[in-house]
């Protein structure tokens, strides 16, 4: 892969530092990407494995000296510390008009890392149709009225980001107008048949377990 024009793509997929994906869901998210973003660390992990990514972003502390010299082409560095290196992969998409994001290796390592990348989607959704795909599932942010394809059986959770009355049908456990106001209290749920919904005026998180 090449460094491209920009405005020339409208989706990416973002690999993040976190633990590399080895589920057959989020490796075919990169084998079938056409523009790949590598935050700072990753970009390691990827390069060894034979590839090239379209862009590498972050504050450059944690890719190898040799890989700065030779893809010092695609290299955007930025040094302020607000954001950490995901957001500012998701920021550098945003400012290419790239707002279909797909996120691989959020997960994994480090639990408090794992938590405020999965809490981070919530900021994301307000600017970009983004989702972040694990070994295990899917998060998917909404900030309003959203249905989702599923299976009987498949297994859901849900988190409440704002503290606003959210109703769902179509899961083994309904809500009906109800404010969650802990993480737990919206998990291990199930579907019910080919789709359920969420009706929300709220920014919720929703978890989608892999079969």
């Amino acid at each position: 892969m090449t460094t491209e024009n920009k405005n020339k793509h409208t989706s990416a997929v973002i690999i993040a530092n976190g633990r590399y994906p080895h589920h057959s869901i989020p490796l075919s998210e990169i084998n079938n990407a056409s523009y790949i973003v590598c935050c700072d660390g990753a970009a390691n992990t990827f390069i060894e494995s034979g590839l090239t990514p379209n862009a590498i972003v972050g504050d450059l502390d944690s890719i190898s000296e040799e890989n700065k010299i030779k893809y010092a082409d695609i290299l955007h560095h930025e040094t302020e510390q607000e954001n950490n290196d995901l957001s500012k992969a998701v920021l550098f998409c945003i400012e290419q008009n790239i707002t279909n994001i797909t996120i691989v290796g959020g997960t994994g390592l480090r639990e408090d890392h794992t938590i405020g990348n999965i809490s981070l989607l919530a900021e994301y959704v307000l600017n970009a149709n983004v989702r972040m795909v694990t070994n295990w599932g899917v998060f998917t942010p909404i900030k309003k009225d959203t249905t989702f394809k599923s299976f009987a059986g498949e297994k859901v959770s849900i988190f409440a980001i704002d503290p606003t009355p959210m109703t769902v049908a179509g899961l083994k456990y309904e809500i009906n107008n109800r404010v969650l106001t802990n993480w737990w209290q919206g998990t291990l749920n199930e579907s019910l048949g080919e789709a359920f919904s969420i009706s929300t005026k709220g920014r919720v998180i929703i978890f989608q377990a892999f079969e």
